[in-house]
């Protein structure tokens, strides 16, 4: 297969990369390092079936020769990244989209969307289900990424029934792993980052809300299966490991091995109050079991923080 990975030097989508070449793939990797870096996929570039591309997905997408398959990665993904770059997070979940669509189309190729549990917004239901529409606050600080990627997924379904694309859609559910930035935004990072340093751990809210964390092998792996599957989508991929955001300070406070203090700081606004994907879809259609439990992903992922 020769794959194209947009957001390809990104946290999730340099270890999509990795897997796809291992596999026996071709990779053409497109990204601009708008909230990525080079240092991600450093070691790939010298292999013989990678290629990196430098652009922007949202002034179109070129690539030469036969395309198997689209993943389209693209995107700020972290709080702190999308409420600093909210215009180019809703281009790219609109614009972006297009183009990675128009690609797949003109190739003949397989599309994947990556999409999120954000789609649900801060949910009424409990797990989350994929017949779920959400609870989004569409005119709120956080809307530029939910709606974005909601964009995102109704584009791929018009594009697949105008067009005949065979478009598929991934709903991922907090995924952390190695080759996080420190400075991400997210809980996980954040955390690691102030308990290795001996910092308060900033925890926001009083930590009851809930979040299901996934590591990031186990997403990859549900990534492809969707692909290699006669399914549409969207389907859940993630873990039903529930956590309070309490219970996961102190998780890795202890793996740390850190005296850090947890301290109690404002949360921001539209932050879901519970998170836990029904797994059910990827089970049966797609035969999905997470396989990497929260204390060795986040083994690892400190494992990483320290190097």
């Amino acid at each position: 297969m020769r794959a194209v990975v947009t957001g390809g030097a990104g946290f999730i989508g340099s270890h999509l990369c990795e897997r796809l070449l291992a596999e026996g793939g071709d990779v053409v990797c497109v990204d601009n390092f708008l909230t990525s870096g080079l240092h991600n996929i450093e070691h790939l570039m010298q292999h013989p079936r990678f290629l990196f591309s430098y652009g922007d997905v949202c002034q179109g997408l070129d690539v030469d020769g036969l395309v198997d398959a689209v993943f389209h990665l693209a995107s700020p993904a972290s709080p702190t990244d999308y409420l600093r770059l909210p215009l180019e997070t809703l281009r790219v979940g609109s614009a972006g989209t297009w183009n990675a669509l128009d690609l797949a189309a003109s190739k003949n190729a397989r599309f994947l969307l990556t999409s999120t549990s954000e789609s649900y917004g801060d949910p009424q239901i409990h797990p989350q289900t994929e017949d779920y529409w959400g609870n989004v606050n569409p005119v709120g600080p956080r809307s530029v990424y939910d709606e974005a990627k909601r964009f995102g997924e109704a584009l791929t379904m018009a594009y697949r029934r105008s067009s005949g694309v065979d478009a598929k859609i991934v709903r991922i559910f907090n995924t952390f792993g190695p080759r996080m930035r420190p400075d991400d935004g997210r809980a996980i990072p954040t955390f690691i980052s102030q308990a290795l340093r001996g910092s308060p751990i900033t925890v926001q809210g009083t930590g009851a809300q809930t979040r299901s964390i996934t590591y990031v092998d186990d997403l990859v792996r549900g990534i492809l299966l969707l692909l290699d599957s006669d399914e549409t989508g969207p389907i859940n991929v993630g873990t039903e490991h529930e956590l309070t955001v309490l219970q996961l300070a102190e998780l890795i406070v202890r793996l740390c091995g850190s005296d850090s203090p947890i301290e109690l700081v404002e949360r921001m606004a539209d932050d879901p109050e519970k998170r836990r994907p029904d797994l059910t879809l990827a089970r049966t259609l797609l035969g999905y079991e997470p396989q990497v439990g929260p204390e060795e992903g986040l083994r690892h992922t400190i494992d990483f923080f320290k190097g």
